[in-house]
C-alpha cells in the first residue's frame, strides 16, 4: 500500500470511533507514556499538542509540565519548517496556523537539551517507521535533534505491517 492509500484507510478507521471512544483510548496510552522510563528520567519533553482525531496529548503536557519538567510544543511557521517553543501553561497558548493551538513566545534554540520527542502519527509499524499527515514537518524537524529518544504514539488500529518510507522518512525508537 502507497503512503496516500494508507492515509485514506486510516482516515476510514479512524472516522469508525467517535470523540468520546478515542479519549477513553487516549487515557490507557498516557498513561503508558507518563510513567515510560524515558520520559521518567528526561528534563526536556518535546510533545504535541493533539487534534481531535489523534491521542490526546493535553493533559500530559499538563501533567509533565507540572512535574517541573521542560515542555516543547511545535509551531509551524509556513508550508515547510516548524520550530519548538516551551510550554509554560494554557494561557501561553494561541491558535496557529493550522488550527492548531501553539505556544507564544521565543523559539527553543539548544535542541541538543531535547531528552525524548513524543511523535504523532497517522501509522506506525513495528520497525518504528511512520506515516505522517505528508507536509514532512516532523521528517525534517527530527533530523536536527538525532540524539533525542523518539516515541511514536497512536491508537491500536494505527499500527500496521508495513509503513512505506524512503531515506527523507525517520523512524521512531520506539511505539506506544
Amino acid at each position: 500500500m502507497e503512503k496516500n492509500e494508507l492515509r485514506k484507510e486510516i482516515r476510514s478507521r479512524k472516522r469508525q470511533f467517535s470523540a468520546e471512544e478515542l479519549r477513553v483510548q487516549s487515557l490507557s496510552l498516557i498513561s503508558r507514556l507518563l510513567v515510560h522510563p524515558r520520559i521518567e528520567q528526561a528534563n526536556t519533553v518535546m510533545l504535541y499538542h493533539s487534534l481531535p482525531d489523534e491521542v490526546d496529548t493535553h493533559t500530559a503536557i499538563d501533567r509533565l509540565a507540572a512535574c517541573g519538567k521542560r515542555v516543547l510544543l511545535p509551531v509551524v511557521l509556513d508550508e515547510e519548517r516548524m520550530e519548538v517553543r516551551e510550554y509554560r501553561d494554557q494561557a501561553c497558548l494561541q491558535t496557529g496556523s493550522m488550527n492548531i493551538l501553539e505556544p507564544m513566545g521565543r523559539p527553543f534554540q539548544t535542541l541538543e537539551e531535547i531528552d525524548v520527542i513524543v511523535v504523532p502519527g497517522m501509522s506506525f509499524d513495528a520497525d518504528g517507521h511512520r506515516l505522517g499527515r505528508g507536509k514532512g514537518y516532523y521528517d525534517r524537524f527530527l533530523q536536527q535533534v538525532p540524539k533525542a529518544y523518539k516515541i511514536g504514539i497512536c491508537f491500536d488500529f494505527q499500527k500496521v505491517d508495513y509503513v512505506p518510507s524512503d531515506q527523507y522518512d525517520i523512524p521512531v525508537n520506539e511505539v506506544i
